[in-house]
């Protein structure tokens, strides 16, 4: 009887506490419930008054709420605010009870948005926490306008961020600075615990002030925290000196601004260091008016990449011919007005007459002029070729110098130092095209005057890098493949539409100087762009002889490459390292994605791939096309021959309607367990012949586990024909049939659900039925369905057939 007896007290408890603290909210209320007790507008029950009360005065009754019985606390949840509600669900779990649906109902009420259908949400109250904290720090939510969201007890920013596991920074870096402030110090510490992801999107030109704020986030959340993942998502301009900060950022690298304040969390060891200098001096050399190795080579591996580009063009303007005269005479005028800009004085401004440090001489601002007049190389895989500039001599005496103007960035260290020809005997010229030796294997990061790992201040880094649609010129690609080349905690990186051009070939060297790290995590690629130097095989193969350890890789080329084209003028071959005739080495692949141009591809070529990747476990092959379909037998077979641990195969968009033989060969496979046949005209010929051997094929296979054969107009009596796979004489252990997008109507659908209930076969697992014609007649669809989920889990939509129809008329 004690448990009653306590129920009973802590009812009793409750109700005084309540009535006690709603006497005032009663009374405000008595005059609408007399006038409108039976409308819709009905005064609330006194329970749900006491409710209100109770919420509202959570800071004194905390304690006893949560010590009440289950029946009355379940009622009083909605009411709370999300503070009290996020910090009472630990001990809603221990007495039963379920805060999901309200979480749920608050983010359709604040949140106003529907989650993706791909997305399978776990935990509404994580998912709504993460929002509500990214509107929070973008001032796109107004806490003051919900009594659910306001409460002067709590911070909205440090009680949502210990649930934030994913981060988006978008425009000019909204919220980097909010999150540095003094004020936020214990938000900023709690995310370098809690999240996980950061993602950029649609970044914008910043000012130097955000990207500092920016440095200190990356450096507390990377290096002392624990993102593994960086994002950038859609950077059609990238800004240099933001994206060189983020990735060196991202690979380990910390060198804190000028400037700027020391980090506190590197100990006394970070305090006592000299001033740092910032990345665009990291890695683009010292910022002393000198010729030295890095130098040579950058501007080496630029006037290398222009000649390849100036052979198309009949004639080469006498300027791109450097002397060392004209390098020495852009040294002098512009290396000390570099100096200036990128290590500032420390006031603002100077005193009239104030004399400067015979060290730091002055140029003239005629000199100014030729410098700031350098452009940066343009973000494109295959930029214009330009003449290179000289260089004036500076002119006057040393002195005070005019100040460049706001438009002058301090970028303009970056086409300096890629303008500046090498060091030779004096009075000779540097031809155009003379590559260090070195320069683009990565054996020698000083060569490109990037940081050496053993000489640089290293941190911890990201394991997962992805650039989406972000154009990566020269400047960048070179940054990029140096920091890949000794990025050993790297295991996923993913460059999609990038516009390498020719820089895949440095890629390629980077990748190939980082597999040859003791330590090198790197097993998951996904390289996908709209053309490419080299045919997508030949690239696959030089890919798998760079990474023998890789487990996955995906690759796509939207168009053929130069290559494939013998037609055009001023294709140079790529260089003899990267490509050969020898055998590759036996590689770790287990997963392989390729997305093919138009075109036919040599099957010599993909079948040596196939061999030597015997771990291979998934093959994906999407728009692919062979000569004949004895090319596309002899893939087959040697799949049979050397990748016996292949389980699933998958054929995207490809006409397979005059390889009906192959089909049936890979269906008596007994290796495999999933196959998918998806867009691939596998009826379009002789379907009468063709389904019943098909059929035949499938009873016999006891291993294959899932078929997948959306849009290949299979229709109702391709439908019925494939029933007869679950008969009771079938040794078929299918259980995932997708059959979606095959003018499949609802006559033909039931018919199918009749079959399956005659023959017993009991539950086979999944079916989907996306994008078929059911709406025709939705009373017979919804039988059918009925009868089917008896037997299976029924995945459909509600397709409409008629606009889908007139959609396709309209493009043709």
């Amino acid at each position: 009887m004690a448990a009653p007896e306590a129920w009973r007290a802590r009812s009793c408890w409750f109700c005084e506490v309540a009535a006690a603290t709603t006497m005032e909210a009663t009374s405000r209320e008595a005059a609408p419930a007399k006038s409108s007790a039976s409308g819709p507008n009905a005064p609330p029950a006194l329970f749900e008054l006491c409710g209100r009360a109770v919420s509202a005065h959570m800071g004194v009754l905390e304690s006893g709420v949560w010590a009440l019985p289950g029946p009355i606390l379940q009622s009083i949840l909605p009411l709370l605010n999300i503070y009290y509600l996020e910090r009472i669900e630990e001990t809603a779990l221990k007495k039963g009870l379920s805060t999901q649906a309200i979480w749920r109902r608050l983010w359709d009420e604040l949140m106003k948005t529907r989650p993706s259908s791909l997305e399978s949400v776990t935990c509404w109250r994580a998912k709504f926490m993460e929002a509500f904290f990214s509107h929070v720090l973008r001032g796109t939510i107004d806490v003051s306008s919900d009594r659910r969201l306001c409460d002067q007890r709590f911070s909205p920013l440090l009680h949502s961020s210990r649930h934030v596991r994913q981060l988006t920074i978008c425009n000019m870096l909204q919220g980097a600075t909010e999150l540095v402030a003094e004020p936020n110090r214990r938000v900023l510490e709690t995310l370098a615990s809690s999240l996980h992801t950061l993602k950029f999107r649609h970044l914008l030109f910043s000012d130097v002030a955000a990207q500092q704020s920016l440095r200190q986030l990356l450096h507390q959340l990377i290096h002392h925290g624990a993102v593994s993942q960086v994002s950038l998502y859609s950077w059609p301009v990238p800004e240099s000196a933001l994206f060189i900060l983020i990735l060196t950022m991202s690979a380990g690298f910390w060198q804190p601004g000028p400037g700027g304040p020391p980090c506190r969390l590197c100990g006394e060891a970070s305090r006592g260091r000299a001033p740092s200098r910032d990345e665009g001096s990291l890695l683009l050399g010292s910022r002393r008016p000198r010729r030295d190795a890095a130098e040579r080579c950058a501007a080496a591996l630029m006037a290398s990449r222009r000649k390849s580009e100036a052979k198309q063009i009949p004639r080469v303007p006498p300027a791109t011919r450097v002397t060392r005269r004209s390098a020495q005479e852009s040294l002098t005028a512009g290396g000390t007005d570099l100096k200036r800009e990128l290590h500032p004085p420390a006031t603002s401004h100077e005193a009239p007459g104030t004399k400067r440090p015979p060290s730091a001489p002055a140029a003239t601002s005629s000199a100014s002029s030729s410098t700031s007049s350098c452009k940066r190389a343009p973000a494109s895989s295959v930029p214009q070729p330009k003449p290179l500039k000289r260089f004036k001599r500076a002119a006057g005496k040393k002195g005070a110098r005019t100040r460049q103007g706001p438009g002058t960035e301090s970028e303009d260290l970056y086409d300096f130092v890629f303008i500046v020809a090498g060091e030779k005997e004096d009075g000779e010229e540097m031809e155009i095209g003379e590559v260090a030796c070195g320069a683009l294997d990565g054996s020698d990061p000083s060569c490109l005057g990037l940081p050496a790992p053993e000489a640089s201040q290293r941190f911890r880094s990201i394991s997962t890098l992805e650039l989406f649609t972000v154009p990566l010129s020269t400047e960048a690609a070179l940054t990029l493949c140096h920091l890949l080349s000794s990025w050993v905690s790297l295991e996923s990186l993913t460059l999609s539409y990038n516009g390498l051009g020719s820089n895949i070939f440095r890629l390629l060297d980077s990748l190939r100087a980082l597999s040859g790290q003791a330590g090198c995590r790197l097993r998951a690629l996904h390289l996908s762009d709209l053309f490419s130097p080299l045919p997508i095989l030949e690239l696959t193969r030089a890919i798998v002889r760079a990474l023998p350890l890789l487990r996955v890789l995906s690759i796509r080329v939207d168009h053929p490459s130069q290559r494939d084209n013998p037609g055009v003028p001023g294709n140079a071959g790529p260089p003899s390292h990267i490509i050969g005739d020898e055998e590759i080495p036996e590689n770790c692949l287990e997963q392989l994605e390729m997305g093919f141009p138009r075109g036919a591809q040599p099957a010599p070529l993909l079948c040596s791939v196939l061999k030597a990747s015997g771990s291979l476990q998934q093959l994906s092959l999407d728009s692919a096309t062979f000569a004949s379909p004895q090319d596309f037998g002899l893939v087959l077979q040697t799949l049979k021959e050397y990748n016996l641990a292949l389980k699933r195969l998958s054929f995207h968009d490809m006409n397979l309607a005059d390889c009906q033989s192959e089909v049936l060969f890979l269906l008596q496979n007994l290796t495999l367990q999933e196959i998918t046949f998806s867009f691939c005209r596998l009826f379009e010929k002789r379907p009468a012949q063709f389904l019943p051997e098909m059929v035949a094929a499938m009873k016999g296979n006891s291993t294959l586990k899932g078929l997948r054969l959306p849009g290949n107009r299979l229709g109702n009596a391709g439908l019925l024909a494939l029933a007869d796979v679950f008969s009771e004489d079938s040794s078929s252990s299918l259980c995932q049939l997708d059959i979606s997008s095959n003018c499949i109507k609802p006559d033909g659908l039931l018919e199918f659900a009749k079959r399956l209930e005659r023959w017993g076969r009991g539950a086979f697992g999944h079916l989907r039925l996306f994008q078929n014609w059911l709406d025709q007649d939705a009373v017979t669809a919804r039988e059918a369905i009925r009868r089917l989920r008896a037997t299976c889990h029924v995945v459909s939509d509600s397709w409409d057939s008629s606009q889908a129809f007139a959609d396709y008329v309209s493009t043709m």
